[in-house]
């Protein structure tokens, strides 16, 4: 027994006399020690851990394998201000999960500082090496940022699906994310289903990839030709800004005869529900209200919004463990859209008779 001080690998060789190279290979490659070392000989290295107590150094075993078994959590938006920790919540339990699941820390990555309000992975204090690798979350990211991942040797995944770099034909991005073009259109059939056929979007068509996303998968939808969903919808108005004011939303969304309003943002749907009930319509006798996938707010309206449900844990779980399979082996990554479920609500209903009439 050795007296005194932590035992060492070297004291494990010691006794149970052999190499302090075989005790290396039996504590940190178990299957190449099987294949290269006879059984006699480890088990008289694994008799002399037994019998010493002997705990290997986690962070000398860590460097023998060249990982620091840490993951990175970086984010464009702050993930815990009250305004946006709803959204952020479930991505983070789903990393965190995954991550303890496989045996990693996690290192949340702030970019400070922060480059004119702009959070940067690439800073001149850069940390982000002290992780093998990174899972990168946001509404929008910076797409010079993004090419210079994609062009190094850094281990990384998004939560959200990206566009090639440079292109359709471009540099793939490896990433997990949410089927809005699918669930959006799916929203649209059942309006339609309904008795829509003038719709009302609230909502970008530019910019992020999800916005992008929401949008096609809408006008795809109203360009269906489909016996079963006759007559052909349209588009009665579009209002790219979000985060307007509620009454005049509301009476532009009336004034262009539409019957059903989609929102992209949960936060107009609230406002605009409100608007509507305080001027005696009824949603959704006189106007239903459709939301673009769900996530909880610090405001809460009571009304049970039709929408859709994005897997953000999942998508965080399947990032996670992506990334881990990028570390460990070495893949490419790949791209990966899960589906959303439509959750029924109480906010689309049939269209009116005096509704159809006009």
């Amino acid at each position: 027994m050795v007296k005194g001080g932590r035992l060492t690998q070297r004291d494990i060789a010691r006794i149970a006399g052999v190499s302090q190279a075989t005790v290396s290979l039996v504590l940190n490659d178990a299957k190449a020690a099987a294949g290269r070392i006879p059984d006699e000989t480890r088990e008289r290295v694994q008799k002399a851990i037994r019998e010493t107590g002997y705990v290997a150094d986690p962070i000398a075993r860590r460097m023998a394998k060249g990982l620091n078994r840490i993951l990175g959590v970086f984010t464009y938006e702050p993930a815990f201000p009250s305004a946006q920790a709803d959204f952020f919540a479930p991505f983070l339990f789903g990393i965190e999960e995954t991550a303890q699941t496989l045996g990693y820390d996690l290192l949340l990555l702030t970019g400070a500082p922060a480059n004119r309000g702009k959070r940067k992975i690439f800073d001149e204090n850069n940390r982000l090496r002290l992780a093998d690798g990174c899972v990168i979350l946001g509404r929008e990211f910076d797409r010079a940022e993004l090419k210079r991942l994609v062009a190094g040797d850094y281990p990384f995944v998004a939560v959200g699906r990206r566009d090639p770099i440079g292109g359709p034909a471009g540099a793939p991005v490896p990433y997990v994310g949410a089927d809005y073009v699918a669930a959006t259109a799916e929203m649209v059939r059942r309006a339609r289903a309904k008795g829509h056929t003038r719709l009302a979007y609230v909502g970008p068509s530019k910019g992020a990839e999800s916005s992008v996303d929401r949008w096609n998968g809408f006008a795809s939808a109203i360009g269906e030709a489909d016996a079963k969903l006759a007559p052909r919808a349209e588009l009665a108005l579009h209002i790219a800004e979000v985060g307007g004011r509620a009454l005049p939303m509301l009476e532009a969304i009336r004034q262009s005869g539409a019957t059903v309003v989609f929102f992209t943002e949960m936060a107009d749907a609230v406002i605009v529900d409100a608007a509507a009930r305080s001027q005696n319509l009824a949603v959704p006798g006189d106007l239903s209200i459709v939301v673009l996938g769900s996530h909880l707010r610090p405001m809460q309206s009571g009304t049970r919004f039709t929408t859709f449900s994005v897997p953000r844990e999942e998508m965080a779980r399947r990032a996670t463990q992506m990334l881990c399979e990028r570390i460990e082996a070495g893949s490419a990554g790949e791209q990966v859209v899960l589906p959303c479920e439509p959750v029924e609500g109480e906010t689309l209903g049939a269209i009116q008779q005096t509704q159809a009439a006009n």
